[in-house]
């Protein structure tokens, strides 16, 4: 602004305000004594247009429309998943959310074909996805309630050896299916599988409750997945899980898809100890 145009502002205040806030008296101007005691209410109302200014940014940038998002079996129960869908539906609140449950075989699919926008997963991921890590959780192994071994918790991999394993489809990407049945174990032996092949879980927990076989499913399924005839016990050397969140490559600066991405970051970052 040009000093002439800022002493015409200046004067068109004090006559709103009935007041005179600049000493003309000499060369160098300054404030009166209301002009003192008005300037913290100055710096208030400027400082209220500022914030004014950047909330009607943040609603111009604001998503508008509507997300899916695809979520391998009950992952969105998993924490921090609760609090990611929170924050964005603070931080997006014109953003349509639709929840689409994928099973093992097919999430991988769907996400590469663009049936959903992004995914709520368990790594790992196929070539052409991302993933950001969000929370990290152990193993537990799934068998029969009436399996010896059940009441002798904490197990290795090692006592579980005779144990076959319910198998996941060869429709399912091999490098998922192998970290699933830790196949091979550690000291390099081949996995033995049952006579299924499943996509999803609720047929290999049918499987497990008759004693057919067993799994290693993230340690949330204790909680989710109670069903009759079946236990979980820890397993010492079990390598750990993780849950992700997930995008196409090409769809990272989506805006949709950057807005849960964010949401997600600003969950777990808030969720990191320092």
């Amino acid at each position: 602004m040009t000093q002439p145009a800022f002493s015409q502002q200046i004067r068109a205040l004090e006559r709103r305000l009935g007041l005179t806030l600049v000493d003309r008296s000499t060369r160098t101007a300054g404030l009166t004594r209301a002009g003192q005691a008005l300037l913290p209410e100055a710096r208030g109302v400027v400082e209220a247009a500022d914030r004014l200014q950047q909330a009607a940014v943040a609603q111009k940038r604001a998503v508008s429309g509507r997300i899916v998002i695809g979520s391998l079996e009950a992952t969105t129960s998993i924490p921090p998943i609760p609090e990611i869908f929170d924050e964005l539906q603070a931080t997006q609140p014109g953003l349509t959310i639709e929840v689409l449950r994928m099973g093992f075989a097919d999430w991988a699919e769907a996400l590469l074909a663009g049936d959903v926008d992004v995914a709520f997963v368990f790594p790992p991921v196929p070539p052409g996805v991302q993933a950001h890590r969000l929370a990290t959780m152990d193993r537990v192994v799934c068998l029969h309630d009436r399996d010896p071994l059940a009441s002798q918790e904490p197990l290795s991999l090692e006592q579980l050896a005779d144990r076959p394993v319910v198998g996941w489809s060869p429709r399912i990407p091999k490098a998922w299916r192998d970290f699933w049945s830790v196949d091979p174990r550690p000291d390099g032996t081949p996995v033995r599988y049952t006579n299924h092949q499943t996509t999803e879980w609720e047929p290999a927990l049918t499987a497990i409750g008759l004693g057919e076989g067993i799994q290693f499913p993230p340690e949330p399924s204790r909680w989710l997945y109670q069903r009759h005839g079946v236990a979980y016990a820890d397993v010492t050397d079990l390598t750990p899980c993780w849950t992700a969140l997930a995008w196409r490559t090409q769809d990272r600066d989506k805006p949709t898809v950057t807005a849960l991405r964010t949401a997600a970051r600003t969950v777990t970052t808030r969720q990191t100890p320092t």
